[in-house]
């Protein structure tokens, strides 16, 4: 039991559980830019450059082999570099996104360190040494 109450107190901890929360939202944060490198970013592109959709560009290696009926008995070997395309664009896109997020948010904070924190208030001695001064000064 022992074993299971420190595991208790380790995943309740705070950060376990902001970890765990920044995880599952990175991983939904990744299905959206990837749907919008997909179905936003690349149409237009691949429209540019000749009506191209970058995740079919592939390089046969070997053609696929059939039998006399038709049927595919051995499939085509082929060098998918069009999928790497789409990944490289989807990871550049969550890249920048997450660094204007935390650039956003470091900026944020910056904001709120650059307030001027109130001067404190004089302790006691010393407004009792103030007042002693000021009594001093007037008596010359």
């Amino acid at each position: 039991m022992k074993i299971l109450d420190e595991f208790k107190a380790f995943a309740m901890r705070g950060n376990v559980i902001d970890m765990a929360v920044g995880v599952i939202i990175g991983g939904a944060f990744g299905k959206i830019v990837s749907s919008i490198v997909a179905d936003v970013i690349m149409p237009p592109i691949g429209l540019l450059v000749g009506g191209v959709n970058f995740t079919e560009l592939k390089c046969v290696l070997a053609e696929e082999v059939k039998d006399e009926a038709g049927e595919v008995v051995k499939q085509a070997v082929t060098l998918n570099y069009g999928n790497f395309l789409q990944v490289t664009f989807d990871f550049l896109i969550v890249a920048i996104a997450v660094f204007l997020f935390v650039k956003l948010i470091n900026k944020m904070n910056k904001k709120k360190e650059e307030a001027p924190a109130a001067p404190p208030a004089p302790s006691k001695e010393e407004v009792l040494l103030t007042e002693i001064r000021d009594l001093l000064k007037e008596k010359k």
